[in-house]
C-alpha cells in the first residue's frame, strides 16, 4: 500500500486516516512516571496507540496505565533505570512481548540537578544527570537498534526530548544544560549511523512548560519579567507539545532525520 493509499484508509474514529495517525503503533516511552512523559503517554494511547511506559517509579505508573485503560486505550508498565542496560533491555523485551515490535521510542527519562552552577555541583549530581539524560539515550537507542534488527521490521523511529536548554544558556542549569546539548548532537549524528537500519532519529526540544510541578514558580510575580522575555509573553502549556508530538512519531515526519523541533514561543530567537 503507497503512502497516499493508506492515508485514504477508514479509521475506526470516523473520517480518512491521515498522516498524523497512530492507531495501533506500539510507541515506548521512558520517564513516564511524571511530567511530559506522563502526559505524553496518555495523549498517544488516546489516539490509539499502543503504549508501554517505563520508569523506577512503577506505582505512579500503574496509575496512569489504569487511567489509560478506563478510558478504553491500551497500555502496559514496565520498570526502567535507563542508566542500566540490562534494565532496559528487559524493559524493550517486555514491552514486545506485551504489544509486538516496537515502532517508536521516546527517549524522554531526564533529571536536573537542582539550581547548581559548575562549582556547586559534586560528582554525584554530575554523573546522575548524565547517566540519566545522555548515557540512559543512547543506551535506551543502542537496545532498540537491536530490537528493529531482530524483528525484521521495516523500520523504525527514535524521538528524543531535548530541551531549548541545548542552546539557551541559563546560569545555573549545570550540567542539565550540558547534557542537552549534547543530546542535540547525539540526535543529528545518530541520525546519520541510523539510517542503515532505517531508523529516523528525531528530537522535541521544548521551551518552558506549565506543568502541575511548576505552575506556582513559574506563574508567580517573580517570574514575570522572564515570561516577558519570551516573544509570545506566555509559558508554553502541555497542549501546545501535541502536534509537534505526533508530527514526529507518525508517518507525517517520514522523510524527516536529524532534525530538532523547538517548541518555546520564540524564547530561543529572543536570546540570540
Amino acid at each position: 500500500m503507497s503512502f497516499a493509499e493508506g492515508c485514504q484508509k477508514r479509521s475506526r474514529f470516523g473520517g480518512n486516516m491521515g498522516p498524523f495517525e497512530i492507531e495501533n503503533r506500539h510507541i515506548a516511552v521512558t520517564g513516564a512516571s511524571s511530567g511530559l512523559g506522563h502526559y505524553f503517554a496518555g495523549l498517544l494511547a488516546a489516539r490509539g496507540a499502543n503504549v508501554t511506559l517505563g520508569a523506577r517509579r512503577v506505582e505512579m505508573l500503574e496509575e496512569k496505565v489504569a487511567e489509560i485503560r478506563a478510558a478504553g486505550g491500551s497500555a502496559t508498565a514496565l520498570r526502567l533505570d535507563v542508566r542500566s542496560s540490562d534494565s532496559i533491555e528487559a524493559f524493550i523485551r517486555g514491552a514486545a512481548s506485551e504489544h509486538g515490535p516496537i515502532d517508536v521510542l521516546i527517549n524522554n527519562a531526564g533529571v536536573e540537578a537542582g539550581s547548581k552552577t559548575y562549582t556547586m555541583i559534586d560528582e554525584d549530581d554530575w554523573d546522575f544527570v548524565m547517566e540519566t539524560n545522555l548515557k540512559g539515550a543512547w543506551l535506551a537507542s543502542q537496545a532498540y537498534t537491536k530490537h528493529i534488527e531482530a524483528s525484521k521490521a521495516a523500520g523504525g523511529n527514535i524521538v528524543m526530548v531535548s530541551s531549548i536548554s541545548d542552546r539557551r544558556a541559563n546560569r545555573g542549569q549545570f550540567p542539565y544544560a550540558i547534557s542537552k546539548g549534547a543530546l542535540t548532537r547525539m540526535t543529528e549524528v545518530m541520525a546519520l549511523e541510523a539510517a542503515r537500519y532505517r531508523i529516523r532519529v528525531n528530537a522535541l526540544a521544548p521551551g518552558y512548560i506549565v506543568t502541575d510541578l511548576n505552575r506556582s514558580v513559574l506563574e508567580s510575580q517573580q517570574f514575570e519579567s522572564f515570561r516577558l522575555g519570551i516573544p509570545m509573553r506566555r509559558y508554553g502549556e502541555l497542549e501546545d507539545l501535541v502536534g509537534p508530538l505526533l508530527l514526529l512519531v507518525s508517518d507525517a515526519s517520514r522523510y524527516m532525520t536529524g532534525s530538532v523541533l523547538t517548541v518555546d514561543g520564540g524564547h530561543v530567537c529572543a536570546s540570540l
